[in-house]
């Protein structure tokens, strides 16, 4: 089976290599690179940190990413400024969209000043991903990355597709009522593992709960075309994410979720692999 992860970062920084440590991996190309060969990943799609001056990005051939807005610079009084340099990204075959981080950064994805973003990325036919759902630090709001207000974005700016990142988790409930009302949102599956597993039976029991209710309403939703797989890396152990999504997803529907979903959604050539 071939796998696509749809969410991951990549770049040199001390948190990075510290929890890399954590789920066993070395925050290196050439060790996502084994590690990818290793389990079958033939392609992956970066979820960009970088700032957006930066056109010609050090990417590897392997990955393909989303040009990041990134919490650390971005206001939504800059999205004029920084048009220009978003659609150099956008002409490029290898960026697949733009990616918001708002918890991270104090703003509402459907705010109207977002609306040139919007348009720019639709008329290359791109797609928006966002973060959703818990954050990494506590300086973070969460009002701003429930997936509710995904809703009013959808709605607002129809012709977008909109990627929910992390399935709003762990609002399920209210991630999937988003789905399942605005169908030009999609959703990916990352952020919900961190570190390595050291057992996965101890995992499960201990986590029930949230296991039975993401793999509930998933089942409820119904529309597996519309999840993709992804890792967050290197937040998680590889092969503990997978191992973690075939169980939160039935077996028939595990080409889809692992790899032709984001090969549709992302626009990523299926012959493409490592």
């Amino acid at each position: 089976m071939k796998i696509i992860d749809a969410h991951l970062h990549l770049g040199k920084d001390a948190y990075f290599d510290e929890i890399a440590k954590l789920a066993h991996h070395e925050n290196t190309v050439a060790h996502l690179r084994e590690q990818y060969q290793k389990l079958g990943f033939v392609h992956g799609i970066i979820m960009g940190n970088l700032p957006v001056e930066i056109v010609d990005v050090p990417y590897p051939e392997f990955l393909s990413y989303c040009v990041g807005l990134d919490s650390r610079v971005f206001s939504l009084d800059q999205i004029k400024e920084k048009l220009p340099y978003i659609e150099k990204h956008l002409r490029q075959d290898s960026c697949k969209g733009v990616k918001l981080y708002p918890g991270y950064a104090p703003f509402y994805i459907y705010d109207d000043r977002l609306a040139p973003l919007y348009e720019l990325v639709a008329k290359h036919d791109k797609l928006v991903a966002v973060h959703t759902g818990l954050t990494a630090t506590e300086q973070a709001l969460l009002k701003y990355s429930h997936p509710m207000v995904m809703d009013d974005a959808a709605t607002k700016f129809p012709y977008v597709t909109f990627v929910m990142c992390h399935l709003g988790e762990p609002w399920f409930t209210d991630a999937v009522a988003v789905m399942e009302k605005n169908s030009n949102v999609v959703a990916d599956l990352s952020g919900m593992l961190e570190s390595k597993i050291p057992s996965f039976p101890d995992f499960f029991q201990k986590k029930h709960f949230y296991m039975e209710r993401l793999k509930g309403w998933l089942s409820y939703l119904g529309d597996y075309q519309r999840v993709m797989f992804g890792t967050d890396w290197p937040l998680a152990n590889l092969g503990d994410y997978v191992a973690f999504t075939k169980e939160v997803v039935p077996e028939e529907f595990w080409n889809a979720v692992f790899f032709e979903n984001a090969c549709r959604i992302y626009k990523i050539d299926p012959e493409s692999h490592l």
